[in-house]
């Protein structure tokens, strides 16, 4: 069974900076190939729905960033570490959620997930707050 684990949240200041971490635990006593899939960070703010905040292909050629956060969050990956990363510069109080790591199976080396995609793995969320 896959694992996947977010660490780095918590609370900051307006302006502020934080990097999200998903860090995925082996598939099998032989290691878990994070390279075969695309992985998504998605949130969900209390009250509102769940969306995609940006993601990145097996390869890591290929990124997208939904428009609220384009030019300050950076979605990376490390296929060796099995961790994909997500920095989040100049936070706004509406960056304000839960957020989530998604795996996505059956996809080119070159490819996000398509909206509406069914991802295989889901890690449990962490609490992003940004207040002053």
């Amino acid at each position: 069974q896959v694992h996947l684990v977010e660490s780095g949240g918590g609370l900051v200041q307006p302006g502020g900076s934080l990097r999200l971490s998903c860090r995925a635990s082996p598939l099998s006593p032989h290691g878990y190939g994070m390279e075969f899939f695309a992985m998504e960070w998605f949130r969900q703010a209390p009250g509102k729905e769940r969306e995609g905040v940006s993601c990145i292909s097996r390869s890591g050629g290929i990124t997208n960033y939904v428009d609220a956060v384009k030019g300050r969050f950076t979605i990376s990956r490390d296929n060796a570490k099995n961790t994909v990363y997500l920095q989040m510069d100049s936070l706004k109080p509406e960056d304000t959620a839960t957020y989530y790591c998604a795996a996505a199976s059956g996809l080119g080396r070159d490819q996000c997930p398509p909206v509406g995609y069914e991802y295989d793995h889901w890690g449990q969320g962490i609490q992003v707050t940004v207040s002053a």
